[in-house]
């Protein structure tokens, strides 16, 4: 008999100053995540934009102390998505998708995070820090990419 499990997912999206491609191959070069995502410290990957098949390793911290991450890349469109998955024993899998989709001069960057079977549904308090880092992240992803866009 298994266990029950809940489905979460969080989406937040910004609007980016920069080609499509410009940010898809930003967010999707796993070495580039230091730069935007406070709880990322370390990456073991090439430096450059990932495709599908390929793997790479994640190191992060959360309040409990630091999680190693395996992801995959599941699929990459180019300039318009990208999926990679891992998981952990306390949210289960965990599904990450960037999507852009072009919008007046620049895009509508879109990141969602899905947890098809958490063990438990998150607290209201988790969710509020979820969306904080992810305002985080977004502003720093639109900062970086317009910088280099436009630099």
């Amino acid at each position: 008999m298994s266990a029950e499990t809940v489905s979460f997912q969080r989406s937040h999206d910004i609007f980016i100053e920069a080609p499509p491609e410009a940010v898809l191959d930003y967010v999707s070069n796993p070495q580039s995540w230091p730069q935007w995502m406070p709880a990322t410290h370390h990456i073991d990957s090439p430096d450059r934009a990932m495709r599908a098949g390929e793997q790479f390793f994640e190191k992060w911290h959360t309040r409990q102390g630091e999680v190693a991450l395996d992801w995959n890349v599941a699929d990459r469109v180019d300039g318009r998505r990208w999926e990679a998955r891992t998981s952990t024993p306390f949210t289960g899998p965990i599904v990450a998708v960037y999507e852009v989709q072009p919008e007046g001069t620049g895009c509508r960057y879109t990141r969602r995070i899905i947890n098809p079977e958490r063990p438990k549904a998150p607290t209201a308090e988790m969710v509020a820090r979820m969306d904080d880092e992810a305002a985080v992240c977004l502003a720093n992803i639109k900062r970086n990419v317009e910088a280099a866009s436009h630099g």
